[in-house]
């Protein structure tokens, strides 16, 4: 099940991106999500706006979270090497994140995502080879080259539902 945060989440929350962080140390990734990304300010603000979800068990567990974000991401506005498949609206999945426990993560944003938009779109870190892989497995496709804020570069991609396409 998956269900909007709370402050009451945060620890949980906390405990399972630093399970991450070391995910992908341990994979190879040594350069994403450091000096403890994303920061506390950052989840408070995305429960304050509404945009940050928890996958948990019948009993409440939190196993996983995500942040979904509807409307135009600013860090989206260029794109290099490629370009968008639609300029139609669209939501983002950032900041994915699971415990371990729990297989499938990322379909089962993506799924839920799918329930509330027609049109999503996510990045990930080049040496993210998991989230690459889990990414093409929904079926998006890649797009190009996105920059954060912070001029970090990011492999772009886009999933854009059947019935939005056909018209």
């Amino acid at each position: 099940m998956v269900r909007k945060a709370t402050a009451g989440d945060l620890p949980a929350i906390n405990a399972i991106y630093e399970e991450a962080r070391q995910f992908m140390r341990a994979h190879g990734n040594l350069s994403q999500w450091v000096n403890g990304y994303p920061q506390q300010a950052l989840l408070e603000a995305d429960i304050e706006h509404s945009e940050l979800y928890v996958m948990v068990t019948h009993e409440d567990v939190i196993y996983g979270v995500f942040m979904l974000h509807f409307g135009k991401d600013p860090t989206y506005a260029v794109i290099e090497d490629g370009k968008w498949l639609d300029d139609s609206e669209y939501a983002t999945i950032h900041r994915i994140a699971s415990d371990g426990t729990h297989s499938r993560v990322y379909h089962e944003a993506v799924e839920f995502a799918k329930m509330h938009c027609l049109h999503l779109r996510v990045d990930t870190h080049a040496d993210n080879k998991p989230m690459q892989q889990a990414i093409r497995r929904e079926g998006f496709t890649y797009c190009g080259i996105i920059h954060l804020e912070n001029g970090d570069p990011r492999y772009a991609y886009e999933w854009i539902s059947p019935v939005l396409s056909s018209h």
